[in-house]
């Protein structure tokens, strides 16, 4: 017959059992230790929603004036510099060459994304147009949109991106679309009509 050995009233094979038990139930405490410590990391998404930059004023076009790249929208040229153009999103939705990644612009950076494109001025001084550049953060491609609706750039916030006095006429749209030139010129109250700018979803 088959001896058993008791130790402190259990048998080998339950203590051995006993064991595993624990081993499991230590597993799977960890696992749900780690899910849990997983489920408390906070997420923060980052804002890619496309917006367009606009002139709060529409002047002389009820579509509204916005930042808007030469050329015309998926062809637009990025050698060439920036101008002030009848908002497209008249049309149903913000065209590709006026459309700035919102999360971008709380981090002072005005970025094209179809065409992976920063605001860039020439010099940060009065009458300096905006070019288009690979986005290096640079201290010419730092603006900043305050809550008055001017645009400075970091280095100078005594200027204000502008849109000219005067406009004309594009090649395209029923009626035809409108054109200003862009450029940084001193702040003042007299143009702020041509200075204060918001941005938006849609129009």
């Amino acid at each position: 017959m088959q001896k058993k050995i008791f130790l402190n009233g259990y048998t080998q094979n339950q203590k051995k059992m006993n064991r595993n038990i624990y081993l499991i139930l230590l597993i799977i405490n960890f696992s749900c230790s780690s899910q849990n410590e997983n489920n408390n990391q906070i997420i923060i998404p980052q804002n890619n929603e496309k917006v367009e930059i606009y002139l709060i004023d529409n002047l002389d076009d009820s579509r509204g004036y916005c930042l808007d790249m030469k050329g015309y929208k998926e062809n637009a040229d990025t050698s060439r510099n920036m101008q002030v153009h009848t908002c497209y999103s008249y049309q149903g939705e913000i065209a590709v060459d006026q459309g700035f990644n919102k999360g971008k612009i709380a981090e002072k950076e005005f970025y094209i994304s179809h065409f992976k494109v920063c605001l860039e001025a020439e010099n940060i001084e009065s009458s300096s147009t905006i070019e288009l550049n690979s986005c290096d953060k640079n201290q010419k491609q730092k603006f900043i949109l305050q809550s008055n609706g001017k645009i400075n750039p970091e280095g100078n916030i005594n200027l204000c991106l502008t849109a000219s006095v005067s406009s004309r006429e594009g090649g395209g749209g029923n009626p035809v679309h409108l054109i200003r030139d862009l450029s940084l010129e001193l702040c003042n109250d007299d143009i702020s009509t041509l200075q204060r700018w918001n941005m938006r979803t849609s129009n």
